[in-house]
C-alpha cells in the first residue's frame, strides 16, 4: 500500500466513524466487488436489495463496485429493473475519486458534480465521466469494460 492509498483508507475510516450515527435512518452506501469476466465485470441484481427496519425488502438506487482489478470504483445507478448506468468515479477535472450522493456524484477537491449518467452538472470539470455499456441479463448486470 502506497502513501496515497494509506491516507485515503485512513480518511475513509475516520469519515465513516464520524458520519455513521448521522446516517442511521438511511440505507448506507453499498459496495460490492463484482465478478471479473472476459471484457468486464458483473454484479448480481440482488446487490440493489436491502431490508429496512420493518423487514421489508427495499431497492437501492445505486451500488459502488470496488475491485482491485480497477483503479477507481464504478458507480452503478438503477433507473428501473432493466435500465442501469455505470460510470467510473474518477473526476475528469483533475482525476480525484468522486463521492456518491444519491443520483449524483461530487468531487470534494474542486466541487464538480455529475449526474447518474456521468454528465457534467457543475464545473470546473468540462468533460463527462467515462461511462460503460451495461447489459442486463436475467439475474445479473454486466458492465462492459472493453470500450
Amino acid at each position: 500500500m502506497n502513501r496515497r492509498q494509506f491516507t485515503k483508507t485512513c480518511l475513509s475510516c475516520i469519515s465513516w466513524a464520524t458520519l455513521a450515527p448521522l446516517a442511521a435512518g438511511c440505507s448506507a452506501t453499498h459496495y460490492t466487488s463484482g465478478t471479473i469476466e472476459t471484457n468486464g465485470i458483473s454484479i448480481m441484481k440482488t446487490e440493489f436489495d436491502y431490508m429496512n427496519n420493518n423487514d421489508e425488502v427495499k431497492t437501492r438506487s445505486y451500488v459502488l463496485v470496488r475491485n482491485e482489478a480497477i483503479e477507481f470504483p464504478i458507480y452503478v445507478y438503477r433507473f428501473s429493473d432493466q435500465e442501469y448506468s455505470a460510470v467510473l468515479m474518477k473526476c475528469t477535472h483533475q482525476g480525484n475519486e468522486l463521492s456518491a450522493a444519491g443520483d449524483h456524484l461530487t468531487c470534494s477537491a474542486h466541487g464538480s458534480e455529475f449526474t447518474a449518467r456521468g454528465t457534467v452538472a457543475q464545473g470546473p470539470a468540462e468533460r463527462n465521466l467515462r461511462s460503460f455499456n451495461v447489459h442486463v441479463l436475467a439475474d445479473k448486470i454486466f458492465i462492459d469494460l472493453s470500450a
